[in-house]
């Protein structure tokens, strides 16, 4: 399963950050939120789905758990898009 993350929006710092944006699972697209906490313990990313995209994702045989831990991973390890304007230097610690 691949999965690519494109971010639309992100409000905090690097302490904690609050993120919104898409993901695409194959040819199916999906919208999360999650929250990134940064610096005590190092950084941690929390990834949640709606109801409604965890029965999409079942219904298309889909692991949700899985999906949403490959999710975090690459939100954690950088591997997204991000709007124009928005460096991932102004909320990740390098």
């Amino acid at each position: 399963m691949e999965i690519k993350v494109h971010i639309n929006d992100i409000h905090g710092s690097q302490m904690a950050a609050k993120i919104n944006g898409k993901f695409n699972v194959d040819e199916h697209e999906f919208h999360f939120t999650a929250i990134a906490f940064g610096r005590i313990g190092g950084q941690n990313v929390g990834a949640k789905l709606s109801k409604v995209t965890e029965k999409e994702l079942e219904k298309l045989g889909y692991d949700v758990d899985e999906v949403i831990m490959e999710l975090q991973r690459n939100l954690l390890q950088g591997d997204m898009s991000l709007p124009e304007g928005l460096k991932k230097e102004s909320f990740v610690d390098d």
